[in-house]
């Protein structure tokens, strides 16, 4: 039995996140258009800088701020490359945090497929209610066969 397409991007989703560079969490993220990838993002330090998994966390109030979160990356790689994600999908390997939620709607995001919960920030919740976001957990382990 072939996979549904959920599955199928949060299967994707968690090969994106075996590049993270920062161990605290290792994420995933597709962007996704009509069943189709538009960019993918891993939590990872900006171009040229030395990552966590080099260099160490840099770490304020609890949280590492040397990394760009996954759901950024793959925002700013479609700006980059001139992609339209107005309308799309972002499939997530974690609920995203409190600065993702405020982002995603701005890009266009209609709806948000993820796996667990990092942390379970109210107000993410609440911006992306505010926004009109579907939001869809579904648990998915990587180890899993999907067939």
């Amino acid at each position: 039995m072939r996979p549904d397409w959920d599955s199928y991007f949060m299967k994707i989703a968690f090969a994106v996140s075996e590049r993270s560079t920062c161990d605290r969490a290792f994420v995933g993220c597709v962007i996704v258009l009509e069943k189709r990838i538009l960019t993918t993002g891993f939590n990872g330090s900006p171009a040229g800088q030395g990552h966590c998994d080099e260099i160490g966390h840099l770490m304020v109030d609890g949280h590492c701020v040397r990394t760009i979160h996954a759901e950024t990356n793959a925002i700013i790689q479609a700006a980059l490359h001139g992609v339209s994600t107005k309308g799309s999908m972002c499939y997530v390997t974690h609920l995203p945090c409190i600065n993702c939620t405020k982002v995603l709607p701005n890009a266009g995001i209609s709806r948000i497929v993820y796996s667990s919960a990092y942390r379970t920030d109210e107000n993410a919740v609440n911006f992306l209610n505010a926004a009109n976001i579907e939001v869809v957990q579904k648990e998915f382990s990587p180890d899993n066969s999907l067939r």
